[in-house]
């Protein structure tokens, strides 16, 4: 099952976590770029809401043309990183200077996911809900 099928069943009530992630880990998302460069040197667009960093990923180009049309910059080019799912957490948001997680098709208001990054999601030594040896939470400053 593809990931919106799995983010659809899951909001249904009939859907799996654990299958879920692994739709997400498996997926390839698209994720704009900040700087509107096709480079590798631009950053990710992402928000931070309730000490997160957000990034905002999309299942398809309709998912992020909806996002466009409702920032109100729909005539403009998205310039975009195609990656897995598993690579943006487990490369991308170790990279963050505190918590971040993926805001999967955010524009999409019966069919958006958060992935938080907690246990199972994110790489442990980064997730705010694991305690680090020293009794600190992980992934907060």
């Amino acid at each position: 099952m593809e990931l919106s099928a799995e983010i659809a069943a899951l909001r249904a009530g009939t859907g799996d976590p654990g299958r879920l992630v692994g739709e997400f880990r498996r997926a390839v998302l698209l994720v704009p770029r900040a700087d509107g460069s096709v480079d590798s040197t631009g950053g990710l667009i992402s928000a931070l809401s309730g000490g997160i960093r957000w990034f905002y990923a999309f299942t398809d180009e309709k998912a992020l043309a909806r996002f466009a049309v409702a920032r109100g910059e729909a005539g403009r080019e998205w310039p975009f990183l195609a990656i897995l799912g598993a690579r943006l957490v487990d490369a991308v948001v170790p990279e963050v200077d505190g918590p971040a997680g993926v805001a999967v098709n955010i524009a999409d208001p019966d069919g958006s996911m958060l992935f938080p990054p907690v246990a199972g999601i994110v790489p442990d030594a980064y997730a705010v809900d694991v305690e680090t040896e020293s009794g600190s939470v992980a992934g907060v400053a």
